[in-house]
């Protein structure tokens, strides 16, 4: 995100508005993933703007970190949701080639720093961990075998609890394993992709979806995910609204 809304810039460098944070905080969000292939666009100045624009948002944001000392144990935050701490941590395949300006700048996927961040994460309280991945093969509806064999070493272990995919620009699907989810990936909620745009596009790269998740505490005191709910949506241009594309009732049923 831009510091100032200058030298404001699209595909293949991005540079976001500003505003974008304040619409984000305003729609509801409290937090962001910041880890993808395209963190670093406008280097480590880029890495303080989109921080510094977040927190005056009031947003909380982790994956790539202004700082080292934001960085420890993989920068993770917490959430409350009804009293229980969820914690987040997110993570990206790689930077489009460009060298990160130092090595605590934003989180590469790496399997053991992974489980590493997430068990130091519980250590601090965290009830409930969720983490953001960025990975696999972009406009492709089906995950590549590393997407699952990632997703399976990470909900192997008892301190992941839950895994949200990104990158792929489509909705690929959702799996449970070792009695957790993961959705590998969540498709496009707002975005200014479509043939429209780029006669190489699907139509496809327009659908997304609302996902939810249930978490129910066990005796000893630890969760359980106990469903998943999905709504679909599809972002209509050049107007760029999102839309539900199942009815109430209908989504009602969509249940993993």
């Amino acid at each position: 995100i831009s510091a100032n809304d200058v030298a404001l810039s699209g595909y293949p460098v991005f540079n976001a508005p500003t505003e974008i944070a304040a619409a984000l905080k305003d729609a509801g969000f409290d937090g962001c993933d910041t880890a993808s292939n395209h963190s670093i666009d406008k280097g480590l100045a880029g890495v303080v703007a989109t921080g510094d624009v977040m927190d005056a948002a009031g947003l909380k944001h982790t994956g790539s970190f202004r700082t080292a000392e934001e960085a420890v144990d993989g920068g993770g935050v917490l959430y409350d949701a009804k009293g229980v701490s969820v914690g987040h941590l997110a993570y990206a395949y790689g930077t489009n080639g460009f060298p990160l300006p130092a090595p605590w700048v934003m989180n590469i996927n790496n399997a053991d720093k992974m489980l590493a961040d997430a068990k130091a994460l519980k250590a601090k309280g965290a009830q409930i961990v969720v983490m953001s991945v960025h990975w696999g093969n972009e406009y492709q509806t089906a995950p590549t075998p590393d997407q699952v064999a990632l997703a399976h070493q990470l909900l192997g272990s008892p301190d992941v609890d839950l895994i949200l995919g990104d990158h792929v620009h489509v909705v690929q699907p959702m799996e449970k394993f070792n009695g957790k989810y993961v959705i590998y990936g969540m498709g496009n909620f707002l975005s200014n992709q479509s043939p429209e745009s780029d006669r190489t596009l699907l139509p496809s790269t327009q659908d997304g979806a609302l996902y939810t998740y249930t978490f129910q505490e066990r005796p000893d005191g630890g969760f359980d995910a106990v469903e998943a709910r999905y709504t679909p949506t599809f972002v209509h241009r050049p107007d760029y609204v999102i839309t539900k594309t199942l009815s109430a009732a209908d989504a009602a049923v969509h249940l993993i």
